[in-house]
This record gives C-alpha cells, sequence and structure tokens, in this order.
C-alpha cells in the first residue's frame, strides 16, 4: 500500500499514543456478509501485545447468518465444536487513522487458527490465495469497486422504528449528474470524501445517480488487497458518518422498484514488471491475446460463480432489462448493456464487471473474477466477437435469476471446487442455503397486500 497521509506506521501510532491523539485501535476484519467486524483494543494494549500476537475472536463470526443467529451446517464452528476462538493478526501494512472516530486507528486482520494456519472461508484468505496463484504466473492485478447507494434524511434508529416503511429520501427526483440536487447532500458527502482520504485513501470524487437521494463516490484504483480492504472501511465508516449526520444510507441492491445500487468491478493484470499485459496496440480494439483470454474465462465460468459476485437473495432483484444492472452475459467495447464493458488503453485497459451490486463481499467477487480470468489464460480460451446493440434484447446465457439458481450453478460447479477448495466451496453453498430456506419461511408484506382481504 502506498503510504499516505492516513497510513500509519507503528512509529507514527507510538508516537500518536504517546502524545494522547490516539487512544483506541480498531482491529476488524470483513466477514462472509462483507461487514466489517472486531473489537476496539485500547491502544497500550495494541502496541504492547495485539500488533505483534493478534487478538481473539469467536470463529461463529464467520458462521452466523445477518441476524448473528448460530446456524447448522458449518464444518469449521458449531455447538458441538464448542465455538471456539480464532485469532485476529493484524496486517500492519493496513495500519491508519479513522478521522471519523475521535482518537482511533483501525487495523485490518487476518484470521488464523491457534496453531497459526489461516482460515481458509474467510474472504480475505480466499483473495490472497488468488493473488498467489496471479504472482506464480508473474502477474499483478489492479482493482478498482464503484459503490453506489441512497442517502435517506432519517437517521438508521428512526428507520428501525418505521419498519424502512416511508422514509424520506435526499432528493425528490433523478439526480444522475445533478449539481443542484446534490450538493443539498454535500455537507454528508464532503465529510465521507474527507474521512477516507483521512484514512489514507484516495477518493476521486462523487456524482449523483438515477434512484431518488443515490450517489456514487469513487476511488482510485490500487492493488487487489488494498482495493478490498479499503472497500469495507468505506462502507462501514459511510454509514458512521451518515448516523452522525442524523442520516442513513442503504448499499442494498434493490432498495425498492427503482435503479438498484451497483458495485462495477474494474480490473486489470500487469507483470510484476509492471507492463501493461491487457494491452497491445497492434492488436484488434488494442486488446492483447491475455486480455481475450481473460475475458472469454469470465464468460465461460460466470454463471457458475455469480454467488461471489450477487450473493443475497435482494442482488437478483437487480437484474431488471433496461436498468443499467445486466440480464445478458456479453462482452462489449463501452457498452453498457453487457455484463462485460471493455474500458481504457494501455495500462488503463480493464474490463468493467456490471454483474455485483451494492451488497457485494468485494473480496468474493475480485476472487472470482481472477479465478475466471486465469481458467481462460491458461486454457487460452477464444474470445467470441463484442457484442454490439443492446445487449438486453440479445439471446446470450443469462444472469442467474435467484439465489437457489446460483447457488445450484456454483455446486455443481468442479471449477469452482478447482478454484477454491471444498472447504470454502461447501462453506458458501451453506450460507447460500439457510439464506434461501430463511427466505423461503418468510411472510412479506406483499403477501399480506395481496391475501389479507382479496383471497
Amino acid at each position: 500500500m502506498t503510504h499516505r497521509s492516513g497510513n500509519l506506521t507503528l512509529d507514527e501510532l507510538t508516537a500518536d499514543v504517546a502524545t494522547g491523539a490516539i487512544d483506541t485501535v480498531l482491529v476488524a476484519f470483513t466477514d462472509m456478509q462483507g461487514r466489517l467486524v472486531g473489537k476496539r483494543l485500547s491502544a497500550r494494549l495494541f502496541l504492547e501485545d495485539a500488533a505483534a500476537h493478534g487478538a481473539e475472536c469467536c470463529n461463529y463470526l464467520l458462521a452466523v447468518d445477518v441476524d448473528m443467529t448460530t446456524v447448522d451446517g458449518y464444518a469449521m464452528s458449531s455447538w458441538s465444536h464448542g465455538y471456539g476462538d480464532m485469532v485476529m493478526l493484524p496486517d500492519l501494512a493496513t495500519l491508519r487513522r479513522a478521522p471519523w472516530l475521535p482518537g482511533t486507528a483501525l487495523v485490518t486482520a487476518d484470521l488464523h487458527r491457534h496453531d497459526e494456519s489461516p482460515v481458509a472461508p474467510s474472504p480475505r484468505q480466499i483473495l490472497k490465495a488468488q493473488l498467489e496463484r496471479l504472482a506464480e504466473r508473474g502477474l499483478d492485478t489492479f482493482v478498482a469497486t464503484e459503490l453506489e447507494f441512497i442517502v435517506f434524511d432519517d437517521g438508521y434508529r428512526e428507520a428501525w422504528k418505521k419498519g424502512y416503511r416511508g422514509l424520506s429520501t435526499a432528493s425528490d427526483y433523478n439526480i444522475d449528474y445533478n449539481v443542484l440536487a446534490s450538493t443539498r447532500m454535500e455537507p454528508l458527502l464532503r465529510d465521507i470524501r474527507n474521512g477516507m482520504d483521512g484514512a489514507g485513501m484516495y477518493c476521486e470524487g462523487v456524482k449523483g445517480e438515477c434512484n431518488l437521494g443515490q450517489q456514487e463516490i469513487g476511488f482510485r484504483y490500487a492493488s487487489a488487497l488494498d482495493t478490498c480492504d479499503n472497500h469495507s472501511i468505506y462502507k462501514n465508516g459511510a454509514k458512521e458518518i451518515a448516523e452522525a449526520h442524523g442520516k442513513s444510507i442503504t448499499f442494498m441492491a434493490k432498495y425498492n422498484e427503482k435503479e438498484g445500487n451497483s458495485c462495477h468491478i474494474h480490473i486489470s493484470l500487469r507483470g510484476t514488471d509492471g507492463t501493461a499485459v491487457f494491452a497491445d496496440k497492434d492488436a484488434e480494439h488494442g486488446m492483447s491475446k491475455m486480455f481475450r483470454h481473460f475475458i472469454a474465462g469470465q464468460l465461460a465460468v460466470m454463471r457458475e460463480l455469480t454467488l461471489f459476485s450477487a450473493p443475497n437473495i435482494n442482488s437478483y432483484k437487480r437484474y431488471v432489462p433496461g436498468s443499467f444492472a445486466p440480464t445478458a452475459l456479453a462482452w462489449g467495447l463501452d457498452n453498457r448493456t453487457c455484463a462485460l464493458r471493455v474500458v481504457g488503453q494501455g495500462l488503463g485497459m480493464r474490463v468493467e464487471n456490471r454483474v455485483p451490486g451494492g451488497d457485494v463481499n468485494q473480496y468474493l467477487a475480485v476472487s472470482a473474477l481472477i479465478a475466471a480470468g486465469l481458467y481462460g489464460i491458461d486454457n487460452e480460451l477464444e474470445l467470441e466477437d463484442a457484442y454490439e446493440g443492446n445487449a438486453y434484447t440479445s439471446d446470450v446465457a443469462r444472469v442467474p435469476g435467484t439465489l437457489r439458481e446460483s447457488a445450484e450453478l456454483f455446486a455443481a460447479s468442479t471449477f469452482a471446487r478447482e478454484a477454491f477448495g471444498d472447504e470454502v466451496v461447501d462453506h458458501y453453498l451453506n450460507n447460500a442455503a439457510i439464506e434461501v430456506a430463511a427466505y423461503d419461511s418468510a411472510v412479506t408484506d406483499w403477501e399480506k397486500v395481496r391475501g389479507f382481504e382479496r383471497l
């Protein structure tokens, strides 16, 4: 990670603790649901002990649903295994200030068992395993994630009490690129941007989006691991800053029947010597053979890996024709109707995957992109011609329509088990099965409106 003003070395943290500028260190990791979880330590204890040896947490944090309910079916954690601890081992390269939390520094942790072996199903470990595969081939990867969210004038606790019904969005009409209406949110948006810059990120800017109160804050691309670490901190920090403003924001993939929240992921490969392996100025469209193989790999296994890009029931509500969310598994040159959009040139030559929504676990999605790309490269898969025109009306294969379908494809995928291992695949299949079962047993407002009186 490039050292920026918000990043901290251990010596700088020691100096800040001595002056009283920092008194708390938040040690955290990203769970299955994409949430930042962990514990706050006194800065003194962190320096004396946890920086070197880590801090313990219950292993059920990778074996619960979104309500933190203990559920069956996980090999690594259960009542029969006693719900023991795992170790959050700080990655000191991620140590940074969290300016929106007074006196607080934050560090991202890797999860280990007490025998010092990594916890394979942890999202960060899944990504690191794929990055090791790239390194073996002399390759590195750079990634940017484009998270959209909707701003509400209601605070989180007020929204909870209302059952998330009748909330007041922070704008009244489509504000895509609209400066005037977005200015009403600027006090919040500015604090988020400056807060993230103060945490060592490189904020590029913000723009209004189509849905009411919808915004997108963009960050400069970085190495895949740095981007994914920053993604979790930004998403969590933005919510904390919104709460301080008396507002709330949601990253739900589909909050209502209007446009959903996307998380387009841009990815490119380079040689470890910095060469632009995706670009070839003498080739068609400036795309190297490696780049064409990489995209062909995406298309070949995208359906069976969609579970890692769309992990929730709500994720699949986004895929509506004409909504700028993809339905067709096609690639195109600067074509936003396709699942894969190729843009850029030279070192900036890249593919944008438009399948993930704002609810994505970015570590898993990027891991899937790398695994699929390596599949295409290793097998020299041929790439079909770019799709021209409206891919929504094409006859190509479609993005899976439900979490149930996605899980079935993932379960049947020999490739997924080869790329990620049985332990990881079984872990996330169990998570999907639990979500599907919970949804199938829920009685929704939609059912009551249709059936209370009239059926």
